[in-house]
């Protein structure tokens, strides 16, 4: 069950977005028995994963400010989980209803050692290979307020996320060895630069960074690498640049606007877009993507269920809040993501009401209960980022 309780952050951004109707909002019940209504015309229908952890809590404040700014979407919700697998709806499900939809809202699932079958595939793995959402989007942008080491940030980290080490790949050949397979190919190679190349083309990006250790891994990042060099010719307007990944890391954190678009295999990008989520502010305020050709899943940039603050009503939403606007810009609802993202960057500007962070000092404030529009609890939320 959802919280009833969302941040003041949420309470503000409401007020900010032109105090549209407020709405009671009963708590959501997710099963595996869906039933597929037609969305009324007008209206676009969004695939919803809550998660694990906080993620629903994350997703409830999301439904009250969509609820409250009357944008016109509507949530097709599937409760999907290792944690419990008993209750998780069926991956092909799933699957069929995101590539029906073209869009999801998905919260962070957790990854147990194994799987309640034992196998070393995470149910984001085989999410990923059904769907074929084989490029991760993760814009690191400075946030008006949020008073860190870096102002001015502004990078975007793309990952290729359907090869790689994270493809399970894994097997003990005699006690006590284990050999992991990292496989690498040039078509999905070449498709993750191309990507990136495009990206930065239609986004007016000025260049691009391929991060990699081919210095080490001479045949197979030597083969990302390639790809990236033979893709970078078709590009002549994109300036194109190589980095090893130890060296980018360091460089990164001590001058990261040397970087525009940066694409990477899988581990990099995991690693990459983890640290430069906490140049800007930490888990909690980056908002990510992935991309198939046919269909987009938008989530949190840098994944951490924060399971330990279930209930406590201290996550922060901005994160989940961005993934919102990013959506609905995708499906051409450019007013209401742009009426929300606007209402964020004012709350955060304005500094009245922020949640805590130990590295940030911030203040704390207190939460909203819609249902009875007064101040109920103390909410501190950053902390989740670190």
């Amino acid at each position: 069950m959802f919280s009833k309780k969302i941040p003041s952050v949420c309470d503000q951004i409401l007020r900010q977005s032109k105090n549209y109707g407020q709405n009671i909002v009963k708590n959501s019940i997710h099963s595996t028995a869906v039933i597929h209504q037609s969305v009324p015309e007008g209206r676009t229908k969004c695939t919803l994963i809550p998660g694990d952890g906080v993620g629903p809590e994350l997703v409830y404040s999301v439904q009250e400010v969509f609820k409250a700014a009357n944008v016109p979407v509507d949530f097709e919700p599937f409760f999907f989980s290792e944690v419990n697998p008993t209750m998780s709806a069926p991956l092909e499900t799933v699957a069929d209803s995101i590539a029906r939809n073209g869009i999801c809202l998905k919260g962070v699932l957790s990854t147990p050692d194994y799987s309640h079958t034992g196998e070393l595939q995470t149910l984001n793995m085989k999410l990923r290979k059904a769907l074929d959402l084989y490029a991760n989007v993760v814009h690191v942008k400075s946030l008006p307020g949020v008073k860190v080491r870096h102002s001015n940030v502004d990078c975007v980290i793309i990952r290729e996320q359907t090869e790689g080490e994270y493809s399970a790949l894994e097997h003990e050949c005699v006690p006590g060895v284990v050999e992991c397979l990292k496989i690498v190919t040039a078509e999905k190679s070449r498709r993750i630069a191309k990507f990136a190349f495009d990206y930065a083309t239609k986004n007016n990006r000025k260049k691009v960074t391929a991060v990699h250790k081919a210095n080490i891994m001479k045949l197979g990042d030597g083969l990302f690498l390639n790809s990236c060099k033979e893709m970078a010719k078709l590009y002549p307007k994109i300036q194109f640049e190589q980095m090893i990944v130890d060296n980018c890391t360091m460089q990164i954190v001590s001058n990261p606007h040397q970087f525009d678009v940066m694409v990477m295999p899988n581990l990099y990008g995991n690693i990459v877009d983890n640290l430069a989520s906490g140049l800007v502010g930490g888990a909690g305020v980056v908002a990510g993507a992935s991309w198939s050709p046919e269909c987009v899943v938008f989530e949190p940039g840098a994944r951490h269920t924060y399971s330990e603050a279930v209930g406590k009503n201290v996550a922060n939403p901005t994160a989940m809040l961005l993934c919102s606007t990013k959506m609905l810009s995708h499906v051409n609802l450019q007013y209401y993501g742009d009426m929300i993202r606007n209402a964020v960057n004012r709350v955060l500007k304005a500094g009245k009401v922020r949640t805590k962070d130990r590295s940030l000092c911030l203040l704390n404030s207190s939460s909203i209960d819609i249902s009875k529009g007064s101040s109920v609890s103390r909410f501190a939320g950053l902390s989740s980022s670190s």
